[in-house]
């Protein structure tokens, strides 16, 4: 069955349908919701949420060739709460929770691939378009209905960015 079929079927109430676009899409999101939280089990949740708000919507989508960004719009948002949230819950923990040992290894938390390191070191608007083109598979189109580029900016910022991975990494 296409993406189309399935979507216009998922749309109709037919729970199987998107379970089954949900199979075809899961490791493009989660590998999207991973680079973007650095972190397994926030990247996790982020999906499901995603997945979660984007079931309950799937009747307002007006065209199934814009699933894709829809879907990806969609878990952005998902990704961008779960920061804010991250931020907030830090900002409210109490100084003397916070260790103060200089014990306290730091390095322990998350280890950043020689590609995230890489990706953190792009400006966030050039790490999001990076992570829609590459990750989530988006054309510069869809990435600008996202992003509120015009496609022709995304595909200048993609490529400025995609020069700079590769400085990077090569350095």
């Amino acid at each position: 069955m296409t993406n189309e079929e399935l979507i216009n079927y998922a749309k109709r109430g037919r729970t199987e349908a998107f379970c089954e676009l949900y199979g075809k899409y899961k490791d493009r999101l989660y590998r999207y919701a991973y680079y973007k939280l650095q972190n397994h089990d926030d990247a996790e949740d982020a999906v499901a949420d995603c997945v979660l708000s984007a079931y309950a919507q799937i009747t307002q989508l007006k065209k199934p060739a814009a699933f894709d960004a829809w879907i990806f719009s969609i878990l952005r948002a998902c990704c961008n709460r779960q920061i804010r949230n991250q931020i907030r819950l830090r900002n409210e923990q109490p100084l003397d929770a916070v260790p103060q040992t200089a014990a306290y290894d730091f390095s322990a938390e998350i280890e950043k691939t020689e590609l995230q390191e890489a990706l953190s070191k792009l400006l966030e608007d050039e790490r999001e378009i990076v992570l829609l083109s590459v990750v989530a598979g988006l054309s510069s189109k869809e990435i600008a209905g996202i992003t509120d580029y015009t496609a022709g900016a995304v595909r200048s910022k993609l490529s400025r960015s995609l020069a700079k991975l590769r400085k990077s990494l090569e350095g």
